[in-house]
């Protein structure tokens, strides 16, 4: 099966449409997500930045990189969030691979140290993330603290 991952600031075409489809993924609005991914096509900023990995025209995931994921931790930046394998691609590497990218991707802009939060255990450890702790959200739930540093 042939994908590409692609940075949405080089491929600023992609922008409304990438927005759609992360905000069916998490249901957060489409906006916050658009206006997030229109700040990504900086070339000044390191973060955000957002991602997608497509078969042809389809995105069959996607992830981004923003200063705090919604989590208590605020001096924890950045985090990758968003992080999404449409279903039928799952189990293909396919989310191993787009997180090894953007670790490369943030390492070359001299951001070596990562964060994301998530309810999933024993994934991310597969792709060298670490375990910190549990955190809260920003609504009180009980999360996973992942860090992942780029040697």
């Amino acid at each position: 099966m042939r994908y590409e991952i692609l940075r949405i600031d080089n491929n600023p075409e992609l922008a409304d449409k990438a927005a759609v489809w992360f905000h069916e993924k998490w249901n957060i609005g489409k906006e916050l997500y658009l206006e997030s991914i229109k700040e990504s096509l900086d070339d000044r900023r390191s973060f955000p930045k957002w991602y997608l990995t497509m078969n042809d025209e389809r995105i069959i995931a996607g992830a981004g990189v923003i200063s705090n994921d919604f989590h208590t931790r605020k001096e924890l930046i950045p985090n990758v969030c968003a992080v999404y394998v449409e279903p039928d691609f799952r189990g293909q590497g396919i989310a191993g691979k787009l997180l090894t990218y953007i670790c490369d991707d943030m390492a070359a802009k001299g951001i070596h140290t990562l964060y994301l939060i998530t309810e999933h255990e024993n994934f991310y450890e597969r792709y060298g993330w670490e375990f910190m702790t549990i955190i809260e959200d920003d609504e009180g739930l009980d999360m996973r603290l992942y860090r992942h540093i780029q040697k």
